[in-house]
């Protein structure tokens, strides 16, 4: 009996979404909006990516987690390879408190550290952090965290 060996397969189909391109937190923070449930926005916590070309332009969104009220949990390898799979030059992380509080607590701080240097091997660009709202955003990088 022969070994079984797993075939790995990538395929690529870039589509832009409809030519947007990130030139602010606040056109992120739009574009984010757009692609989340207002119906769940307050429920429970997600972790979503925003995946750009070297132009800033989306070249896609990916939802990693969803989790419960308090928190979402975010394996670093997913987001890579979700990352290195759409041939992204930059990401923009994002998740929501569903409380409201914008505020980004210890652990969310630690996780963006951890998200940036991992990112620096693979020479993505983090370009930033949104906690949001229904209504508002905290963006990392306006807040130089």
């Amino acid at each position: 009996m022969k070994n079984q060996i797993a075939e790995i397969q990538l395929r690529y189909r870039p589509r832009k979404m409809k030519g947007t391109k990130i030139t602010s937190s606040k056109t992120a923070f739009k574009v984010f909006l757009e692609h989340w449930n207002m119906d769940s926005i307050e429920l429970y916590e997600e972790f979503k990516i925003m995946l750009l070309n070297r132009n800033n332009e989306v070249l896609g969104m990916h939802t990693l987690s969803k989790g419960g009220m308090t928190g979402t949990l975010v394996d670093l390898k997913l987001l890579f390879v979700v990352a290195i799979k759409s041939a992204a030059c930059g990401i923009i992380l994002a998740h929501n408190h569903p409380s409201g509080n914008l505020r980004p607590s210890e652990a969310d701080k630690n996780l963006y550290k951890k998200i940036k240097k991992a990112s620096e091997y693979l020479d993505i660009n983090v370009l930033d952090n949104l906690i949001i709202s229904r209504r508002a955003y905290y963006s990392f990088a306006d807040e130089g965290v």
